[in-house]
């Protein structure tokens, strides 16, 4: 199953964090297969003041396993990685990792939701997941990434291309 995930980063060495985020998605891929977006710098959205501005990027993984393994597997990545969510909802952080799509599955959990519940609203998970799939249409919008990223109201913080290969 085609799984897609949203990396981010403002804290410490981004793009690095990235690159270990990326690293171990793939390794949790029994073919080994990923596909990766260029890295995105973004303004933070809804962040507490003072917060650094973001890496982005989306990977997809071909994944064998459950939605709710791979959620244990990145919460656990995240912990073990200097992820601390007793800072409060957006505060800075190393790395966060989200689920965006698995497959064309729908989930509505109290801990986990699939698609994620403000892909369609996000320029910074938008843009470079239309980079790799501006054709998937994600489930429940009847809407391409391609074209859902055109009907997106401007703002919500500047995405600018900081990295294309990484």
């Amino acid at each position: 199953m085609k799984a897609g995930l949203g990396l981010g980063s403002n804290v410490g060495d981004r793009l690095r964090h990235l690159q270990q985020a990326r690293d171990f998605l793939q390794s949790l891929s029994a073919q080994r297969w990923l596909r990766a977006s260029p890295v995105f710098e973004t303004e933070p959205v809804d962040c507490p003041p003072g917060a650094g501005p973001f890496l982005n990027a989306v990977v997809e993984i071909e994944y064998d396993q459950t939605p709710r393994q791979l959620l244990a597997a990145i919460l656990a990545y995240e912990l073990a990685h200097g992820r601390d969510r007793s800072g409060g909802v957006n505060a800075p952080r190393p790395v966060d990792l989200d689920i965006l799509y698995f497959g064309d599955q729908q989930l509505a959990e109290p801990d986990l939701i699939i698609p994620h519940p403000r892909l369609t609203q996000r320029r910074f998970v938008l843009l470079p997941l239309a980079s790799i799939e501006p054709d998937l249409i994600l489930a429940g919008t009847g809407q391409s990434v391609a074209a859902r990223l055109r009907e997106l109201p401007a703002g919500g913080g500047a995405v600018t291309l900081w990295q294309a290969d990484w």
